[in-house]
């Protein structure tokens, strides 16, 4: 019904936001399917619990989100690093004109400090955060490592030990094409 709902209040020009667990909203796909994304409205998804929730249990974890999203037309979807970026891609999300969704984990952010400001992320594009031109440390392969969310921070620690190269993917779709063939031209792995 919230689906089906916001699809209705997109129709007459607003730009409603449906906040909802991963799992809840898978329950809705035909909504977001025929209702939204094949009309291309504006309604944005704010998804809880996307990934593994632990104490939730296996009824609440949001393990398939990027799979059935990532297939329906016109959808966007964004995975943020932390808090503060989870905010900018809110922000993001009201100026796309149709469907987006930004997904984020059960539990506390990192702790990063909250900016003051609001600004849309470049669209469609990662942001590398660490970078390495050379075989890392032990003599092996250049490795580049794509993070996807909260995953950016153990990515981070990671690439200090492997002396790999760390990008924060942001969108999930769509993808930074151009930076991952860039990797993959200056990389011997890649890793996500």
């Amino acid at each position: 019904h919230a689906v089906t709902f916001a699809a209705g209040l997109a129709t007459e020009g607003y730009k409603p936001f449906v906040a909802i667990y991963s799992t809840f909203l898978q329950r809705a796909y035909d909504q977001v399917v025929h209702d939204v994304a094949l009309q291309g409205l504006p309604v944005r998804f704010a998804i809880d619990r996307a990934g593994l929730v632990g104490a939730d249990g296996p009824t609440h974890a949001g393990s398939f989100d990027v799979a059935y999203l990532g297939c329906i037309p016109n959808m966007v979807i964004m995975a943020p690093a932390d808090e503060n970026e989870c905010r900018q891609m809110l922000y993001t999300a009201v100026t796309i004109d149709g469907p987006a969704a930004v997904r984020y984990p059960r539990g506390a952010g990192v702790g990063v400090a909250i900016g003051t400001d609001l600004s849309d992320l470049p669209w469609g594009q990662a942001e590398l955060r660490r970078s390495t031109g050379k075989a890392n440390a032990v003599g092996g392969p250049r490795i580049a490592i794509l993070a996807f969310g909260p995953l950016l921070h153990p990515a981070l620690q990671a690439a200090e030990t492997l002396d790999a190269s760390v990008v924060n993917m942001r969108f999930v779709k769509p993808l930074d094409v151009a930076m991952v063939l860039e990797l993959a031209r200056t990389h011997e792995a890649i890793v996500t």
